[in-house]
């Protein structure tokens, strides 16, 4: 019997790896919800900062472009760097694409994976099926993630919650539930500015704490970007040729290296056509740290060190920390214990080989799970051009 491989998560990571290994021939289960994160994770309204030319999911053959579905949906293409991608035109993109090249998605959850000796992998369905696969590749993206740094998460013991004292931003939808109230939004990224514009054009007086001197600032417009320099996805320099096109070395760097280049290349930085949105709307407040969180009956209290060193306290009826997400092997309890124990890690990320595997020989790790090994790309929806196509083809050699 030929048992098929597993693809877990069905975000573009997932939709275009299942894609890459169904033209291969390769038989393959794929589950999820298509886009989940994307559509009931990020608040409505949202604009994408990524370019039409970076937010393709990669595909094995031509015609499954976002500037594809565009023509297939009868709307406005969207093809320069000036073109703003709604993220609802995003989502209905992804699924266009699922239901074109992936139609046997199972939208059912995987509730264990367990190593099965030399047959591969036994795998549990919430429906209560198990079967077994000969490989499997995690592409749950942001799923469990969310990262609240630790002096915000004092204010909410049992957890952030959109009706508690603190919440994440991957957990808000609908801001209008805000209006009429403080807010805090902590951070100084994309997520970060385009809440707490989304939020303030909702009716909320917003406040955007973050951390560091200058921290809050804009990218440059298409049309000021450098003429004499590489394109790439992200705009022009070497660096981001290297990071887009030549990603295979990446891993080689030393560890602390990896680490804070895919921190900080492409960080904390609001899309050029945000400012307009965001200046004079959002008040701002630079900080060199926050200390601490506490709920108090006055609501959300946050107690600052400012920039001159002085102890200062903010108040609001709520705070997000848009604080971004961060890779955590134990935050995936669907991976049994006995095989995470076997996973080679660094600070708590898959450390990847050739093809995106993993120490545990077929088991594969894409899209953002890949990012300490393949760097900064991994970060974004281009990424599945470099890594779909080389974890299939390293799929289809060792276990095809």
């Amino acid at each position: 019997m030929i048992h098929p491989v597993a693809v877990i998560g069905a975000g573009p990571y997932g939709l275009s790896t299942a894609a890459h290994l169904r033209a291969r021939g390769i038989p393959v289960r794929i589950f999820g919800d298509p886009m989940v994160s994307w559509r009931d994770h990020m608040p409505a309204g949202m604009l994408l900062k990524s370019t039409p030319v970076a937010s393709n999911i990669d595909a094995p053959q031509r015609g499954y472009r976002l500037v594809d579905y565009c023509d297939a949906a009868g709307i406005p293409r969207l093809v320069t760097d000036e073109d703003i991608i709604p993220a609802a035109t995003f989502v209905a993109y992804g699924e266009w694409f699922q239901q074109k090249l992936v139609p046997e998605l199972e939208r059912v959850r995987v509730v264990s994976v367990e190593r099965r000796g030399t047959a591969g992998f036994e795998l549990k369905l919430d429906s209560g099926e198990q079967f077994t696969a000969r490989a499997v590749v995690v592409a749950t993206g942001l799923s469990g993630l969310a990262h609240v740094p630790r002096e915000l998460a004092a204010a909410a013991p049992d957890g952030p919650t959109p009706t508690g004292p603190v919440s994440h931003s991957s957990q808000h939808h609908d801001l209008s539930r805000f209006s009429g109230r403080e807010l805090i939004v902590v951070g100084a990224g994309q997520s970060a500015l385009e809440t707490a514009a989304l939020a303030a054009e909702a009716g909320a007086s917003v406040r955007v704490v973050a951390r560091g001197r200058g921290a809050v600032d804009f990218g440059d417009p298409p049309w000021n970007q450098p003429k004499l320099r590489p394109e790439s996805p992200f705009g022009r320099a070497w660096s981001l040729y290297a990071f887009s096109y030549h990603a295979d070395p990446y891993r080689y760097l030393p560890p602390q290296a990896r680490h804070f280049l895919v921190r900080r290349i492409l960080g904390p930085l609001g899309a050029w056509w945000l400012r307009d949105r965001f200046e004079d709307k959002v008040r701002t407040r630079e900080v060199r740290r926050i200390i601490k969180s506490e709920a108090r009956e006055e609501g959300s209290v946050l107690r600052v060190e400012t920039p001159g060193g002085r102890i200062e306290e903010l108040t609001a009826d709520h705070v997000i920390a848009a604080t971004g997400y961060r890779v955590d092997l134990a935050a995936m309890d669907f991976l049994g214990h006995e095989l995470r124990a076997r996973l080679a890690v660094s600070r708590g990320t898959p450390k990847l080989g050739a093809g995106y595997v993993s120490s545990v020989p077929g088991l594969y790790f894409t899209g953002m799970l890949g990012g300490s090994s393949y760097g900064p790309i991994m970060r974004f929806v281009c990424g599945t051009e470099f890594a779909s196509p080389r974890l299939a083809g390293h799929l289809a050699k060792v276990h095809g």
